[in-house]
Formats: structure tokens, C-alpha cells, sequence
């Protein structure tokens, strides 16, 4: 068993710098020593189950991805729509201009300005309307212009907005294939979770934890996580103190609070509340927010896991990490080496 756990271990750490490797390896061969290694079995189903969450995870990412992108997308429907009425409006207003000037030209326009001077009793009224209609007529040219501008304004937002909502209703397509993917992965979980006695849990996490305090103890012996020396920003402490506050609140995909978070739900959810906006998925995450190398950690900065970049938790100090772990766990602080690292980022300056 003591050779099983150091050989999880030892797999778990070497994740740290391999983190596509799987965090449990083959037991040893049996130590005459220390008697039979630990059951093949056993690890086997550890290996599985990690698995299955890593999975999960992924799908739960994905899910928020597209979730994010459904959003933004429904408000573009919606800021497309307000400027499809403003424009309706300016384009009915500028054919009602063009249509009063034609019947003013109509009804003005078969007399000579000279004839209707003659034929009026007040010239200086007279005067003054050849001037006006002058003005109008000289104004309809740009009038016409802007009109036929208008329509063509009219005419893009349109297609835009059918565009955006043949967007909208390919997301939401998406979005329910994506909500299925998870529940289907979660659902292989519960079914193995399920098939094991209570025993079997207990060594699971045993042999799990083993894993996790090994590689821990690696990362720190390495000297990659440098000192605790950098204090964070103000909006650092922020994002901390918020994070602190969702101790013990569970797990639920999808969620970003105030009840139940999932991973980036927590991460993004504690910058905002600092008042740094951040991306909702710990893809984008890692792909958009500023890389920092272990030794200049400083809490309030977020440590990236798994080589797909499927998970996420915010670095509190003293090698420790406040996340929300996968379905049936809650909010919690763990090791920072609880999973492999990828690298890790910093939000704000």
C-alpha cells in the first residue's frame, strides 16, 4: 500500500510538469519487503474517475462558452432592434419631408415667382415665399440624398439583424447540445460513484489525497512557487476576500453565484465583484488574461489547470488555492498542486 501511494504520488507531481500525463501511474511490481502492492483496481478506478471529472469539466466549460456567446449575441438582437426603430423612424420623417415638398412644388411651382408678384396686393409676402420655396427646392437634392441614404442604412440593419438572430437560434442549438454533453459525463460519474462501496471511497480518497500531498510537496521543494513576499493589489485583496466569503457554497456547472458556483463561475464572479470584468470560462481565461510564472505569484492571481485549460481557482498565499472543485464538493482551499498545473495569470495590472 505505502508503495502504491508513493508511486501516486510521485505520477501526481511529474503532472505538474506534464499535465496532459494522467495524475495516478501503474502500481509497482509487489515488494516481498512490504508485501503485496496496492490493487490494480483501485488505482484503475481513481484513474478512471479523474477522468470522468476532467471531462465533465471540459463540458461544463464549453457549456459556458457558449452560454457567454449566446448572451452577447442576444444584445447585439437587442441593440440591432433599438437602431432598426430609430432608423424606421428617421427614414418615415424624411419621406414625409419629401412628400410635403412635392406638394408644394406641385401647388407653387406652375407660377412664375414675376407672375405671382404681379398678380399678389402684398409684394413683400410674395417676396418672401419665392425665397422660401427657392431654399426648399435647393435643399431637396441633399434631402433626396439622405433619404435614399437612409434607406440603405435601413436596409443593412435589417440584414444584420437577421443574421444575428439566425445566430441566436444556432447558439441556443448549440447550447442545449452542449447542457446534454455535461449531464450525460456527470452521469457516467454518478454511475461509478454509485457502483462503489463506502470502503472503496474512503481509499479512493486516500490514495487521491496521497497524490495531492506529494505533488505538493515537490512543487514547494522545486522552489518554482518563489516566496509569498508580492502583496496583492487592492483589487486583488478584493477578489481574495470575496473568493473567502464562498467557503462551503457547492458546486453546481454553470453556476456563477451568489449560491453555488463552478470553477471560472467563482473566478470570474470574485474579479468582478473587485471590479475587474474578467471572461467567463477558464479557457478564455488563460488565453486572454496576462501569464505570470509561478514564482511571481501574488494572491488574487488565477492558477490554470490541465493542458486544455478545463480548470481554474484563485491563489490566496502560502501555496494554497480557494476553488470550486467538481459536482459533490464545495467551495473549499486546497493545495495549489490539487491538480496539474498549466501556468497561471493575472487580471489586473
Amino acid at each position: 500500500m505505502r508503495s502504491a501511494l508513493l508511486c501516486a504520488g510521485i505520477a501526481c507531481s511529474a503532472a505538474l510538469v506534464l499535465p496532459a500525463a494522467p495524475a495516478i501511474a501503474a502500481p509497482p511490481p509487489d515488494d516481498p519487503a512490504q508485501g503485496p502492492a496496492q490493487s490494480p483496481s483501485l488505482i484503475d478506478l481513481l484513474t478512471r474517475l479523474q477522468t470522468l471529472y476532467q471531462q465533465a469539466e471540459q463540458a461544463t466549460e464549453t457549456y459556458n462558452g457558449t452560454q457567454e456567446r449566446l448572451g452577447k449575441e442576444r444584445a447585439r438582437v437587442d441593440m440591432l432592434n433599438k437602431q432598426l426603430a430609430d432608423q424606421r423612424s428617421a427614414v418615415q420623417s424624411g419621406r414625409d419631408i419629401a412628400g410635403a415638398l412635392a406638394r408644394r412644388q406641385y401647388q407653387d411651382g406652375g407660377i412664375s415667382a414675376y407672375t405671382r408678384l404681379l398678380l399678389t396686393d402684398d409684394p413683400a409676402t410674395a417676396l418672401s415665399q419665392a425665397h422660401v420655396l427657392r431654399q426648399l427646392m435647393s435643399s431637396q437634392a441633399s434631402l433626396v440624398g439622405r433619404l435614399q441614404a437612409g434607406e440603405r442604412r435601413l436596409d443593412e440593419l435589417t440584414t444584420k439583424e437577421r443574421a444575428s438572430l439566425a445566430s441566436v437560434r444556432q447558439l441556443a442549438d448549440q447550447q442545449r447540445k452542449d447542457r446534454d454533453d455535461v449531464k450525460g459525463r456527470l452521469g457516467d460519474v454518478e454511475k461509478l460513484v454509485s457502483s462503489l462501496t463506502g470502503t472503496q471511497l474512503d481509499q479512493l480518497h486516500q490514495l487521491e489525497q496521497q497524490g495531492i500531498d506529494q505533488a505538493q510537496q515537490a512543487l514547494l521543494s522545486s522552489g518554482r512557487l518563489g516566496s509569498d513576499s508580492r502583496p496583492p493589489s487592492v483589487r486583488a485583496q478584493q477578489a481574495v476576500s470575496y473568493a473567502y466569503a464562498q467557503l462551503g457554497k457547492p458546486y453546481m456547472w454553470g453556476a456563477q453565484g451568489p449560491n453555488a458556483f463552478d470553477c471560472s463561475g467563482l473566478t470570474s464572479q470574485a474579479w468582478a465583484h473587485a471590479g475587474r470584468p474578467i471572461p467567463r470560462t477558464s479557457q478564455e481565461q488563460w488565453a486572454q488574461l496576462r501569464h505570470v510564472p509561478l514564482n511571481l505569484l501574488r494572491p488574487g492571481d488565477l492558477i490554470v489547470y490541465f493542458s486544455r485549460a478545463t480548470h481554474v481557482a484563485l491563489y490566496v498565499g502560502n501555496g494554497k488555492v480557494i476553488q470550486a472543485p467538481r459536482p459533490g464538493e464545495a467551495v473549499k482551499m486546497t493545495a495549489v498542486a490539487a491538480n496539474p498545473i498549466l501556468g497561471a495569470v493575472r487580471p489586473d495590472a
